[in-house]
C-alpha cells in the first residue's frame, strides 16, 4: 500500500509562483511512476505532468510554466508552477503507479487527498 501526501497548495495572485509537494510512504518509490493530476469545479481530473526516472512529461497547458521533480532520497514528488493564471485553479492531486498509461487518472493505483490551489485575477 502507497499512501500520499500532497502540500503547498494556497491562494495566490495571477503571475505569481507554488511548489507543490508530495510524500510517499512506499519503501520502493524509485520505481514508482508520479504524476500529477488536477480537477477544478464541474470539469473532470485532468493530466498536468509526470516523472519517471529522469523523464518528465507535460499537459501542453502547463508545459514551460511548469516543472516536476523528484527526490528519491526523501520519497517527495515536487510540482514547481510559475507564472500561474486563473484557469490553474482547480484541486492538485499527486498519484502514483508502476505502469500506467501517462495522461489517463484511472490506470493509477494511488492518490493523495489533494490540495486547493486558487489563483485570482
Amino acid at each position: 500500500q502507497v499512501q500520499l501526501v500532497e502540500s503547498g497548495g494556497g491562494l495566490v495572485q495571477a503571475g505569481d509562483s507554488l511548489r507543490l509537494s508530495c510524500a510517499a510512504s512506499v519503501r520502493t518509490f524509485s520505481n514508482y511512476f508520479m504524476a500529477w493530476f488536477r480537477q477544478a469545479p464541474g470539469k473532470e481530473r485532468e493530466f498536468v505532468g509526470a516523472i519517471n526516472g529522469g523523464r518528465t512529461y507535460y499537459a501542453d497547458s502547463v508545459k514551460g510554466r511548469f516543472t516536476i521533480s523528484r527526490d528519491n532520497a526523501k520519497n517527495t514528488v515536487y510540482l514547481q508552477m510559475n507564472s500561474l493564471k486563473p484557469e490553474d485553479t482547480a484541486v492538485y492531486y499527486c498519484s502514483a503507479a508502476l505502469a500506467p498509461s501517462l495522461e489517463i487518472a484511472r490506470t493509477y493505483d494511488y492518490w493523495g487527498q489533494g490540495t486547493q490551489v486558487t489563483v485570482s485575477s
